[in-house]
């Protein structure tokens, strides 16, 4: 659906004359002409139990705690706090973005729940996140580093994954005061880092919202209004606003864009090629194909800035709890969802896929490397992207500081042991 900026939709926006023009205030960061080369530091604010089974595991049998909301409904506010101020004040250290930085990374995008900033009555959600996420602001300037802040959770779930901090029902939109607490929460974020713009130059409205379970209509007046809300506070700031899982080369252009009078506006899409049977039988090959001829062009055809702002090196779905906790995996053929468990079998997990690097093959890191850099490729043909995620306990596929000791994550970040995989492809 495409919309046009009209006076209605600036006035819902809660904007009703823009006293500036935005294309005189840039953002801290030059999106036309450098690529964005991050990571998400993923599972500190906003835990998935696949990146911290440690923190887990106690419940790995009775399988009675998924999530952060049921983590903290089990356990007490007290309780809950306190194990979780000691992960947010040793998951991710000073080091860590000196390391990101010293890897030659330019941003790092951070999960956050709704519940950090707007705690709704009800909720088992514990808070003190926020000096932390200050603390990393600090750290970042520190270190050069841009900051894109990601509202990963939303007040009933945007899409029923744990990693909005309630697995299950998608009811963000069931209850009416919802889009009013997430506009709330971006205008909040907005106006805590209106002095720090030279580090935070993108919010994310919302991540990963499921196209099959919430009106897109609804979302994009979000979209909208959390752009005003920005506006209101932070000149400089970007709106990052998420692809809801839309594939179609045209289904976000025409929207938001710099024609239609609204400008510094970053889509995020977010490329993984192993939740489906069909995408975890691939060929190596076969991955490297999707990703330069199937991604690349999607990208680079959008009408506004675009990010591939989450991807990974995995090649399969081994990860213990990668689809939540107690599901398995479509890899292996132990994959369930509540009905008959899977039956197909494309290869075996076999614990190679847990600990470190070192437990690959040979075979696995050549393939490893060669996956990675083919979609270095294609995402900087646009915009370019951000790694999910910078450390997990038990995930070697996805622990960008692991890949990058190992040598299978390029350094630098433009060398090519297998150069020219998407020399076929047109962008």
């Amino acid at each position: 659906m495409q919309r046009t900026l009209t006076a209605l939709t600036l006035l819902a926006a809660g904007v009703t004359a823009l006293p500036w023009p935005l294309s005189k205030r840039d953002p801290a960061f030059d999106y036309n002409n450098q690529k964005v080369r991050g990571v998400n530091l993923g599972g500190w604010f906003v835990l998935e139990p696949w990146i911290t089974p440690s923190l887990f595991n106690e419940w790995a049998t009775s399988q009675t705690v998924v999530d952060e909301y049921t983590m903290c409904q089990t356990l007490g506010s007290q309780e809950c706090y306190n194990r979780l101020n000691s992960h947010w004040g040793s998951w991710i250290q000073e080091n860590d973005f000196q390391s990101i930085a010293g890897a030659g990374l330019n941003h790092v995008r951070i999960p956050l729940g709704y519940w950090a900033v707007s705690p709704q009555s009800g909720d088992p959600y514990v808070q003190g996140q926020l000096p932390y996420l200050d603390q990393a602001i600090v750290w970042a300037r520190n270190s050069g580093l841009k900051v894109l802040i990601d509202i990963h959770g939303m007040p009933g779930s945007q899409n029923g994954f744990d990693n909005s901090g309630r697995r299950g029902n998608i009811t963000w939109q069931t209850a009416d005061p919802n889009r009013d607490i997430a506009k709330g929460v971006v205008n909040a974020l907005a106006a805590r880092y209106a002095n720090d713009q030279d580090v935070v130059t993108m919010i994310e409205a919302v991540n990963e919202p499921a196209n099959w379970g919430l009106d897109m209509d609804w979302v994009k007046q979000y979209y909208y209004d959390a752009w005003g809300n920005i506006r209101q506070s932070a000149a400089n700031i970007a709106l990052t606003i998420h692809d809801a899982f839309e594939q179609p080369d045209s289904y976000w252009n025409g929207f938001m864009n710099a024609a239609s009078g609204i400008d510094y506006v970053v889509l995020d899409t977010h490329q993984y090629q192993i939740f489906s049977d069909a995408e975890v039988s691939r060929t190596l090959q076969q991955h490297v194909n999707y990703a330069c001829n199937t991604v690349g062009p999607f990208i680079t055809d959008t009408d506004k800035w675009t990010i591939v702002g989450e991807w990974s090196a995995a090649l399969t779905d081994c990860t213990q709890w990668l689809n939540g906790l107690g599901k398995g995996a479509r890899y292996d053929g132990t994959f369930y969802d509540g009905g008959q468990t899977q039956q197909n079998q494309y290869g075996s997990c076999n614990g190679k896929y847990q600990g470190d690097v070192n437990s690959f093959s040979a075979a696995d890191k050549k393939a490893t490397r060669q996956y990675i850099e083919a979609q270095l490729d294609a995402y900087e043909s646009h915009t370019g992207w951000i790694y999910w995620t910078w450390k997990a306990e038990d995930a070697p596929e996805w622990a960008m500081n692991n890949l990058l000791t190992a040598g299978l994550f390029p350094q630098p970040l433009t060398d090519r042991h297998y150069p020219n995989q998407c020399s076929g492809a047109t962008y």
